[in-house]
Order: C-alpha cells, then structure tokens, then sequence
C-alpha cells in the first residue's frame, strides 16, 4: 500500500469506523519514535512527523540551543544553530531531519500494527458503550458451557459472568438454555467488556414486574419494597397512585396469569404479591401473608411490631424455618415478634405501652389487641 492508498485508507476508516485519523496519526508517530530511537539511542530527543496530506514520514532529533553545552546528545552551541538558520537564539529547539534510509518499510509496518490495535481498541469500545447501559437491567441470556463454577450465558456478542453466589440454588443451567438476568456489573477490560450477571437480585423480580405489567411500566403502580429468598420465596408490596387501580389485580393478572410468567421464568419460585400500606400496622399484617393476622401492636420508636395470629396458623405465620416471618421482617423493615392467640391471652404480649412506662418512658404508643379487618382481608 503507498502513501496515497494509506491515507485514503484511514479517511475510510475515520468515516465507517468513527475512529479519529489524528489519533491514528498521533499512535503511528509515537511508535516510530521508539524505532527512531533503536536507531540514535535512547539518549536523543526524537521527533516523527507524518505529513497528514501526502503520508510522507520524516524523523527528526531535537536539539535545544544552549550556552555553553553540557549533553552534545540533547543540546547544540548558538554558533551550529545559526549555521542553519541565524534567527535561532539560546533557548530555541532545532529540529534535526535523521531519517534512516530504511524508514519507509519501518513506517509501513507500524502503521498496520498501530491501525489493527485501534481497531480492537475501537471495537471494545463500541462494545462497552453498548452494553454498559445495558447494567441494572434485565436481558436475555443463553447458556453456553460451564468454567469452574462459573456458568458463562451470552448476550447478543459477548459473553456473561454467572458467579456462583448470584445462581439459584437447585437452579440447573443447560447449555442452549435461555432465561433472564439481571446485569450487575459491566467492566472496561484490555481484553473488552467484563460483564456481571446475576439470577437472585432481588432487581431482577422488580424488572420482570416491570416488563410484564403495563401499570407498572407506565408509573400507574409503584413497587414500594421487595424482599426475596432466591429459589424459594418473595415478597412485593405495590401501591396503586390511583383510586381506580386496583395495584395486587395489576401485578397478579387473570387468573394468576401476569405473576405465573414470572414464577415461572423463576423455575417456580413462590412470589406473594401484597398491597403496600403508609400504615405499619396495615402494612405489617398484610405482608405476613397468606396467614390471616388478628392484631398489630407496634413500637414505632423502636421498630418492632407484635402480631397476634390465630392458633392454628402460627406456624403458617412464621413460615418453614422462619422464612415468612422473615421476609416479612426485611419487606416491612420492622422487627417482628408473633405469637398465637392463645399465648398472647395467657400473657400481656400486646402490652408495649406498660412494659415501657415501668421502665420510665413516657413515650409509648398503645395498639393494645386491635382486630385489624382490613389488613386481614388483604392477608
């Protein structure tokens, strides 16, 4: 390729690829630098010039006028600059043409090296910005193989980190298989775009809510809190902004079908949709779901609730390992204590206000035993 076609070249690459020819120019010029001085030594300043129009290269040693001279490497006396050019005075850079003989096949060759870097740096670039807004999102992924306990999934041109604590647990991960992930993480690397994903994130039931209920997508339904054991259990409380709008019949869809796509895109993990409340007492009932609550008495001061729930469905209440009460606990972030009704009857349980004021705190708030219907009925 002469002079002419490389120019050319890179006028076509600026124009399709949106790489900056300058910077081309400029990465050329600062590599046959470090070939110009191979050949001088490290010890000279040296300067590579490319005549942007004509591709011409020339190779010059920069030499500073001094007096008297101390580094014959570096610096010339008044007398030699002024030999070529009597305007040059103490202090001036004169700028001495030394280019090898050889230099064409030296530049040739560095060009094609320089250009095939910027065009993998220009690739992961183009690469990163297209998928760094891309993070905190869900996307489609497939699944290609397995690298220790990593599970690599692709998406679109690249593949996807699936670390180990962000998998399901019991989750199986098939090669060809396909499902959605929530993108954690998206890194600029030497090597391109390092991506993070996860299958646990609790963001990732709030985007999937968010695709698949247009009340949602459109702000008519607000997720207010999430709180989510993955693989087993979640919990999300919605909150309608219009009086019209009923948000649980939103988010579940007839008959169950809007939050089945969901559980079932989750390999069937059970999700209890509840109407979120500025109620605490409300709000706490409701998201002890699906067992029924009989009475809410609450320390606001201390963010502790004491629910009161029939006898029968204590252990409904406070769920297989204490899973319900505890997702409870994090969706309403109150502290929660339950008791059944006959053991709130054999002891003052709902009494917070008395156990305060014989410690001296006059700032107690009473919900002594109060049948909260509402909230039962949204249990």
């Amino acid at each position: 390729m002469d002079r002419k076609e490389f120019i050319e070249a890179l006028n076509l690459i600026e124009k399709e690829k949106g790489i900056d020819k300058e910077i081309i120019f400029e990465a050329i010029e600062a590599s046959l630098v470090s070939a110009c001085k191979k050949n001088f030594g490290s010890g000279q300043n040296i300067k590579v010039v490319i005549d942007r129009e004509s591709g011409d290269v020339a190779c010059y040693a920069q030499k500073t006028v001094a007096d008297p001279v101390e580094d014959p490497q570096t610096e010339m006396t008044l007398e030699e600059a002024r030999a070529l050019n009597p305007n040059y005075q103490v202090g001036d850079i004169v700028d001495l043409e030394v280019t090898p003989r050889d230099f064409g096949r030296i530049s040739a060759q560095t060009a094609k090296q320089v250009v095939v870097q910027k065009f993998r740096e220009a690739e992961r670039e183009i690469l990163y910005n297209q998928y760094i807004t891309k993070e905190r999102e869900v996307v489609t992924a497939i699944v290609q193989r397995r690298e220790r306990r990593n599970v690599i999934v692709q998406m679109g041109k690249i593949d996807a980190i699936l670390p180990p604590n962000e998998q399901i647990p019991q989750e199986s991960y098939n090669f060809m298989d396909r499902l959605k992930v929530y993108v954690l993480e998206v890194k600029q690397t030497t090597k391109g775009p390092q991506i993070y994903v996860s299958r646990t994130h609790p963001e990732l039931v709030k985007r999937l809510f968010e695709q698949e209920v247009p009340e949602i997508h459109d702000g008519t339904v607000e997720i207010k809190s999430i709180a989510r054991e993955a693989g087993s259990r979640t919990k999300i409380a919605v909150y309608s902004k219009h009086e019209n709008v009923d948000a649980l019949g939103a988010c579940v869809g007839q008959n169950g079908y809007r939050v089945n796509v969901i559980v079932e895109e989750l390999g069937g993990e059970k999700i209890d949709v509840i109407n979120w409340s500025e109620d605490p007492k409300k709000f706490i009932a409701a998201a002890l779901s699906p067992s029924k609550v009989l009475a809410v008495a609450i320390d606001e001061e201390e963010q502790s609730a004491r629910i009161v729930v029939p006898d029968h469905q204590l252990s409904l209440a406070i769920g297989k390992e204490g899973q319900n009460a505890r997702l409870s606990a994090k969706l309403t972030g109150w502290r929660i204590d339950i008791k059944s009704e006959s053991q709130a009857k054999d002891t003052d349980f709902l009494e917070i206000k008395k156990h305060k004021e014989e410690a001296g705190d006059q700032t107690a708030e009473t919900d002594a035993a109060e049948i909260v219907e509402e909230a039962e009925q949204e249990a």
